[in-house]
């Protein structure tokens, strides 16, 4: 199946890309957005850059839409309407941001375009009207029981820590004073500014790509996830995977992705920070909290599961829209 879509979240499209589809990709555009640039020239070979000239004449099977912005996009740029002349799906990462737990869907009331959650938790919160929803948990590549934990040191890893501060739990950094701390992610060097005036000893250790941030956890004693209302994060999945123990702030999808013996789970910041002093303390148990942790991330989020979901939900829009009659059934 051809299907079009936008690299919002490179960790989301790589896992897709995994798979068995044909991804089509508009170039970049002057924002900035768009195009496959992170990939330097070299993207998988389920990728590909189409222009929305080629796509008028060649329409895809199937729009995957993640902003509200890409339906206007679809309409100027290919002359159609997603859900009405073209199959689509809404691939919702995020949690509702106002008047929780009443939010609508801005898409709650659209006739034709699927909706799809990545957790439990958002399909729960979103109010999406009578509307049929699904839920899709993420799936990652399996990067390999790597832990060492040979450095004695928490691991935080959040993109833009400063501007998302208290989504991200970034504030309660200044509870964590006892401890040496690595950030990882985009902005991570604004942090330590951020957080003064405290005697909090954080670290910026570099916006990383994936591979390089896998080496690098795997040699810090503990993961320290702190976000307080955000979708589940797959730095927290690819830690748990690599085999490091976790301490969670338990909110959102957390306790559905952790198990108690995997690290901890806990609303209680101080418990928290008991559990990472004895985690730091004992390198013995912190390795066998991460092997329990990767066996909970093995047997949930999986990437044969999430492609074969993925699979299904693809081939359920395009049937859906052929009932309809919106567009013909492409061989």
């Amino acid at each position: 199946m051809r299907i079009l879509m936008w690299d919002v979240h490179g960790g989301y499209t790589d896992s897709l890309l995994a798979g068995s589809h044909d991804y089509l990709f508009l170039p970049q555009d002057k924002s900035g957005r768009g195009g496959l640039a992170r990939f330097a020239g070299s993207p998988p070979s389920s990728a590909r850059e189409a222009t929305g000239e080629e796509l008028r004449d060649m329409p895809p099977d199937l729009l995957l839409l993640q902003r509200l912005e890409e339906i206007a996009a679809c309409r100027r740029l290919l002359g159609r309407t997603p859900g009405v002349d073209l199959p689509a799906i809404f691939l919702e990462h995020n949690t509702p941001k106002a008047d929780v737990p009443n939010t609508r869907h801005p898409l709650a009331d659209a006739d034709g375009i699927s909706m799809v959650h990545v957790t439990h938790f958002n399909d729960l919160f979103w109010d999406c009207g009578a509307r049929p929803t699904r839920v899709i948990e993420h799936g990652v590549a399996d990067p390999g029981l790597r832990y060492t934990g040979d450095l004695a040191r928490l691991a935080f890893v959040v993109n833009e820590p400063v501007r998302r501060w208290r989504t991200t739990g970034t504030d309660l950094l200044r509870r964590f004073q006892p401890f040496e701390i690595d950030a990882f992610g985009i902005d991570g060097h604004l942090l330590l500014p951020a957080l003064q005036p405290t005697s909090v000893r954080v670290r910026f250790a570099g916006n990383l790509s994936p591979a390089e941030l896998n080496a690098a956890l795997a040699r810090r004693r503990v993961y320290l996830h702190l976000n307080r209302w955000t979708s589940l994060g797959l730095s927290l999945i690819t830690a748990m995977l690599i085999g490091m123990p976790v301490v969670v702030l338990d909110t959102t999808e957390a306790s559905r992705a952790v198990p108690a013996d995997a690290g901890t789970l806990s609303t209680d910041v101080d418990e928290l920070i008991r559990a990472a002093r004895m985690l730091v303390n004992d390198v013995d148990e912190a390795a066998r909290r991460g092997r329990n942790a990767r066996r909970a991330a093995l047997e949930r989020y999986g990437l044969e599961r999430f492609l074969a979901d993925w699979d299904a939900t693809f081939a359920d829009a395009v049937t859906r829209a052929v009932g309809r009659a919106a567009v013909p059934l492409r061989q």
